[in-house]
């Protein structure tokens, strides 16, 4: 029988992956052995607004050189160069699919940060790292697929140092039921744990963690699904993109994703929240 563990890599494993990437990136003109980091931008920012949420969300956390983060369902590593580029920190990512880790070890190396950004395979329910390790902790559209919210959001707020930031944008459950499938993170309900993004705030502050800034950005979301659908009604998909990741109903899934974000079955928030810290009598 197939776990839920299973299930969830098995949705997003997509088979010779790599040399998908790379022979999409030679067909829109760059060179595979002289890579940049935002060539890589449209294929592995695995996330709604993509680098523009990344860009906005590293600003509110104050990411800064010397930080260790750690990125929790890291996809591609695409957030995690961006970070080790852009702000001089150290990354370190975990994912559950194992093809995703591979990906990104190997697009690290072609942009050169292979030293600064490292990626591993395994749960977030039970993350291979100590107590109070990082100084952020950085998780993007995961919680979703995860039913245990408890577990999840305790064992980031573990790992995090006292006075360390959790910086998160994520997916939730909107006022009304009937979410429409498949959506990028499910092709159904099996898979897919929505709650409301008020559960979700109350739990973060019983983990003792204070909020530095929370912003529902649904508007901003639906407005980038029907700028992208739009793109492609008119221009068709580019070489590089998030098609690559979600297999040839990916169209659907937009579509599904701007239905559901017009009728409140789902709300998208990013928020910073800080771990208090400890004082010793």
């Amino acid at each position: 029988m197939t776990t839920p563990r299973e299930k969830i890599s098995q949705h997003y494993t997509v088979t010779d992956l790599g040399n998908q990437i790379l022979a999409a990136l030679k067909s829109a003109g760059k060179d595979p052995e002289r890579l940049a980091v935002d060539d890589l931008a449209p294929v592995d920012e695995f996330h709604i607004r993509g680098r523009m949420a990344t860009e906005e969300l590293a600003r509110w956390a104050d990411v800064r050189k010397g930080d260790v983060l750690l990125d929790v369902g890291c996809g591609l590593g695409g957030t995690g160069r961006y970070l080790a580029t852009t702000a001089g920190c150290d990354v370190v990512g975990i994912d559950l699919t194992e093809e995703y880790c591979r990906v990104a070890e190997m697009l690290s190396a072609r942009v050169g940060l292979a030293a600064r950004t490292t990626f591993r395979q395994g749960s977030a329910l039970a993350l291979p790292f100590r107590d109070a390790h990082f100084d952020v902790v950085w998780t993007e559209h995961v919680q979703m697929n995860i039913d245990d919210k408890k577990g999840f959001y305790g064992e980031l707020n573990r790992v995090l140092k006292p006075g360390g930031k959790l910086a998160f944008h994520d997916i939730f459950a909107g006022s009304r039921e009937g979410l429409q499938f498949p959506v990028p993170w499910a092709a159904n309900a099996s898979i897919n744990h929505l709650v409301a993004p008020d559960e979700v705030r109350r739990l973060l502050t019983e983990l003792g963690l204070e909020e530095v800034r929370w912003e529902d950005k649904t508007d901003a979301s639906y407005a980038s699904f029907e700028a992208l659908l739009e793109r492609v009604r008119t221009e068709g998909w580019m070489p590089v993109g998030l098609h690559l990741l979600m297999g040839s109903d990916a169209e659907t899934k937009f579509k599904n994703m701007l239905g559901n974000l017009e009728e409140d079955h789902v709300r998208v928030v990013q928020a910073v929240m800080k771990r208090k810290e400890e004082h010793h009598v």
